[in-house]
C-alpha cells in the first residue's frame, strides 16, 4: 500500500486531464541502468515482449536493444507488472529510460497502490528518481514520482 491516497491524486490519474499516456521516466542513466531493468523485469517474473518494430522477440541484453540505426525501426520492452497494467518502455538512448502508462488501467485506490509499487520498484533498483509528468508535459513539473531520498513516491513541491 501507499502513502497516497486516492482522493488526493485522483486528478492526476485522470485521462482527460493527464492524457491516457503520462510520461514516466528516469534521467541520467546508462546502458548498465537499462539492463537494471531488464534484470528486474526477469527477476520479478513479470510477463513482457519484447519488440522491434512490429516482430516479437527474444529479450537481448540492454546494449544490444540499445544498439541501433538512428533511422531503425522502434524498439519497445512492455511489461505487465500486474495483469491489466501495461508499461511500455521506448529504448530511444542509453542516457534515460522512459515510459509510458495507460491511466485508464490505474483507477481508484488499487490503481495508485500498483503504480506506486511499479516506480517504487524502478527507482530503488536504480537508486534514482522516477517522476511522472502529463503525456508530452514539461519534465521540469512532475504531478508525482518515486524520491530515493524518501524512498518512496512523492507527490513533490519541487521537482524530483
Amino acid at each position: 500500500m501507499s502513502d497516497l491516497q486516492w482522493d488526493e491524486v485522483e486528478g492526476f490519474f485522470d485521462p482527460d486531464l493527464m492524457g491516457a499516456l503520462p510520461d514516466v521516466f528516469v534521467p541520467g542513466t546508462s546502458a548498465e541502468d537499462w539492463q537494471r531493468v531488464f534484470d528486474l523485469v526477469e527477476a520479478r517474473g513479470w510477463q513482457r515482449e519484447f519488440r522491434r518494430g512490429d516482430m516479437a522477440l527474444p529479450l537481448p541484453s540492454a546494449a544490444e536493444a540499445l544498439l541501433r540505426p538512428v533511422d531503425a525501426e522502434l524498439v519497445e520492452l512492455r511489461v505487465w507488472p500486474v495483469p491489466g497494467m501495461l508499461a511500455i518502455f521506448r529504448l530511444m538512448a542509453a542516457a534515460e529510460i522512459d515510459f509510458d502508462i495507460d491511466l485508464r488501467e490505474l483507477q481508484g485506490q488499487t490503481g495508485v497502490d500498483t503504480l506506486c509499487g511499479f516506480l517504487t520498484e524502478i527507482g530503488r533498483k536504480l537508486g534514482k528518481p522516477v517522476p511522472m509528468t502529463p503525456e508530452g508535459g514539461s519534465q521540469a513539473h512532475p504531478v508525482l514520482g518515486f524520491d530515493p531520498a524518501l524512498d518512496r513516491v512523492v507527490l513533490p513541491a519541487d521537482p524530483l
